[in-house]
């Protein structure tokens, strides 16, 4: 009497969960019996890690490792151009004095690199492309004259954040007649975000060479005052017609002692808002309070 196999014997809807395992693997090398042979597998709970555990794994490269900002936090502005865009619109700055921020100078820009009119194209900001690029040539020409020798390394800080804001502004006399066109292209809300990062950027460049190597709030307060001061001395040059530039040297000069009082003010204000703490704390724990 022969005995049926025991998984051939049940309903296959009673067969216990199994994997198809080739001939090769299973116990038997018979090729009689290709069937469903049972995989021995253990259950393995899902595995729970602490965010210790998980900051050890990222810095192992285990994982990917959490950026600095959150994944909320939005992209900068893409600002950077190929060699061909940045051929086209270094022709293009010699148009600006005559034909403004406009597409014709991008134009004659294209023309002078040795490129077709259909070139203009690789520009989709147009006109506010060939403001930034005016405005990051101008920060690395602003470098360039220190390295000349432009401040005096006896002076002090504030004296030499003077001396570079006016030599920045001076940079441009040459499109102080165009330049209120391009305040109205850079005050577009589309263009805002690049148009800050474009000062931030000044600001930062102008307060490091200067020497300030701040590391409190000031860092960020200097920077919102160098910024402030050279904003609006740009309108103020824009109406200063004098071939002497005295209007907005003296504008500047205004502007940085206010803030520079300012600055003092709040200083002392801080100090006296500190002692007062400290005696009111003081005071407390002589009554015994528990502070």
């Amino acid at each position: 009497m022969t005995m049926a196999h025991p998984i051939l014997s049940r309903p296959l809807f009673l067969t216990p969960r199994r994997s198809l395992i080739s001939l090769s693997s299973c116990p038997s090398k018979s090729r009689r019996l290709h069937l469903l042979c049972p995989a021995i597998t253990t259950p393995t709970p899902p595995t729970t890690k602490t965010p210790r555990q998980r900051q050890s794994l990222s810095r192992k490269g285990e994982l990917h490792p959490r950026p600095y900002h959150s994944q909320h936090h939005p992209d900068p502005p893409v600002h950077g151009y190929t060699n061909s865009q940045t051929a086209i619109l270094s022709a293009a700055l010699h148009h600006i004095p005559r034909h403004g921020f406009t597409r014709d100078a991008l134009t004659l820009g294209v023309r002078d690199a040795g490129f077709l009119d259909v070139s203009i194209q690789l520009f989709p900001r147009a006109e506010f492309d060939l403001i930034l690029f005016w405005l990051a040539s101008r920060r690395g020409l602003l470098r360039a004259s220190v390295d000349d020798g432009l401040l005096d390394s006896n002076g002090s800080v504030d004296e030499k954040i003077k001396v570079l804001i006016l030599e920045r502004l001076r940079m441009n006399l040459e499109v102080r007649h165009q330049w209120q066109d391009a305040l109205a292209l850079m005050s577009l809300p589309s263009n805002i975000p690049l148009s800050l990062s474009e000062l931030h950027a000044l600001s930062d460049d102008i307060l490091h060479l200067a020497g300030d190597r701040s590391v409190d709030q000031s860092w960020y307060t200097r920077r919102l005052a160098v910024s402030a001061v050279y904003a609006s001395a740009e309108v103020v040059m824009t109406r200063d017609s004098g071939s002497d530039f005295a209007t907005t040297e003296a504008f500047v000069d205004r502007r940085l002692e206010d803030t520079k009082a300012i600055g003092d003010k709040l200083s002392c204000m801080k100090q006296c808002l500190g002692f007062m703490g400290s005696t009111a704390v003081g005071l407390g724990r002589s009554w015994g309070l528990k502070i």
